[in-house]
């Protein structure tokens, strides 16, 4: 998030989740659905699936959180946030940050670099290049961006737009630590198997129930809107490589 749209945190009143995440109930699978191979974690064969236009569809458990309607639209706060893709000995990781304690929203949480997209921003990667240096101090000159997904809107009053991008060989990373307590990395093929994948459901206080996805690792619980996304990239990434067996 820019400096200069940050009000100080003593100021922002401090929003805490109306249940605990990792107790909630796990549901059954609602479909049966595959690993992805070896080939479709590649480098190469992300970038070709996001070069030209294939049929997919987004994960329909959140289709209206992908779908959204243009009026509700208006009235929710543009963000990006940056999907980071980072080559390793053993395979392609993807890159996260746990948010700092002291934050008023998601504090703790794990999330992707990224924030509300600023009058100054050109567009949703722009945001997303911007929020990335300011929050864990990659430059630009290191992305390679792949492609972009769709929109997803959150509860908290965002549209957050992923877009994803190789990091090149060489980056360093310089956490702001008011915002970040810790990035690491985890394996893309584990993220890509859906066996890892659990569905929750939570009985909300005000008598709604929500639905949402986590993918623990180690002692990070990937959840929510973080989840969702990684769960759309599954889905996009699947369409693709069945694509190419036809």
């Amino acid at each position: 998030m820019s400096q200069s749209s940050r009000p100080s945190l003593s100021s922002r009143p401090v929003v805490k989740p109306s249940f605990d995440p990792q107790v909630q109930p796990i549901l059954p699978p609602p479909v049966l659905l595959h690993p992805l191979p070896q080939q479709a974690l590649q480098p190469d064969f992300i970038t070709q699936a996001f070069s030209r236009p294939i049929s997919w569809e987004v994960e329909p458990i959140f289709s209206d959180a992908f779908h959204i309607d243009p009026e509700v639209r208006k009235s929710m706060i543009p963000a990006a946030v940056f999907f980071p893709l980072v080559q390793r000995p053993d395979g392609l990781h993807v890159m996260f940050t746990r948010r700092a304690t002291t934050l008023s929203t998601h504090a703790g949480q794990i999330s992707f670099p990224g924030g509300r997209i600023e009058p100054e921003d050109r567009d949703a990667v722009a945001a997303a290049l911007r929020e990335t240096r300011e929050e864990v101090g990659i430059d630009p000159s290191f992305v390679h961006i792949i492609g972009s997904q769709p929109s997803f809107m959150t509860a908290t009053g965002y549209t957050m737009e992923p877009v994803i991008g190789l990091l090149k060989p060489g980056f360093s990373v310089r956490p702001d630590e008011t915002e970040v307590a810790e990035v690491f990395e985890v394996p893309l093929a584990f993220l890509m198997d859906p066996a890892n994948h659990r569905l929750h459901q939570a009985n909300l206080p005000d008598g709604r129930q929500r639905l949402y996805f986590s993918m623990p690792w180690g002692p990070y619980f990937i959840w929510g809107a973080t989840a969702a996304l990684v769960r759309n990239f599954y889905r996009y990434l699947s369409a693709a490589h069945t694509v190419s067996r036809v």
